[in-house]
């Protein structure tokens, strides 16, 4: 696990991160990345059973989604990112070049230019989005968030609605999926993103409420927040 005195025991990583700044934003209650990864598997989280993430789709062999399904489906759960629309593989992957470089302002030029997005926080946050992030980090550099960023960024996404106008891909896929129903190897994933003891205040709380990053369709990076 991590060895870095900030995601020591027994204050959680997430409250860690609260004590460096992160309760500033007034938060309200393509290549072969996958060597450290589970092995690759498509899930489908259907209205009707959206509590088992760990059940695998049904398919016709051939490795598609049966249309009928296919049409309850809304949310998607995948570590391929080859599905992904090229534009998203695009914009993850210079996002996940910018946070390895560890210069946090190598992120700017995914940033809207009116600074519409991304959203940074729940609570109307202002001043320049390099800044806030900044902010966000347990250090002065930044780059403890570029570090949470890129294990967000190399973790299984979530496809939700796909084929509607709010279609989106999220990192990780545990923010759209019922974290009491983890499989042993899904928790061993959740591990590498928080520790043991955020993993039991997030069943307490009712959902995974740790960093998650969305992208839309079209490749716009649409937010980075933390809580809920």
């Amino acid at each position: 696990m991590k060895s870095n005195q900030l995601f020591s025991r027994p204050l959680s990583r997430l409250a860690m991160l609260c004590l460096a700044g992160i309760s500033l934003l007034a938060f309200e209650p393509q290549t072969a990345d996958a060597a450290r990864r589970v092995e690759t598997q498509n899930f489908l989280v259907t209205p009707e059973d959206a509590d088992a993430p760990q059940s695998e789709a049904a398919s016709d062999g051939s490795g598609s989604i049966p249309a009928d399904e296919a049409m309850q489906t809304t949310t998607r759960i995948s570590h391929d990112v080859t599905l992904l629309p090229l534009a998203v593989q695009s914009l993850r992957q210079s996002m996940i070049d910018a946070a390895r470089s560890g210069n946090l302002n190598a992120l700017r030029p995914f940033m809207a230019v009116d600074d519409s997005a991304p959203q940074l926080g729940f609570g109307g946050e202002e001043g320049d989005k390099i800044e806030i992030l900044r902010g966000m980090s347990g250090d002065t550099d930044g780059q403890e968030v570029l570090a949470i960023l890129l294990e967000v960024l190399e973790s299984g996404y979530a496809h939700v609605d796909p084929d509607t106008d709010a279609e989106i891909f999220v990192w990780p896929y545990f923010a759209h999926t019922n974290i009491e129903k983890l499989t042993p190897a899904q928790r061993v994933e959740l591990f590498t993103l928080v520790t043991a003891g955020d993993y039991e205040d997030m069943l307490d709380f009712g959902a995974y409420h740790f960093f998650r990053l969305g992208i839309s369709k079209g490749g716009r990076w649409e937010y980075f927040v933390a809580g809920d």
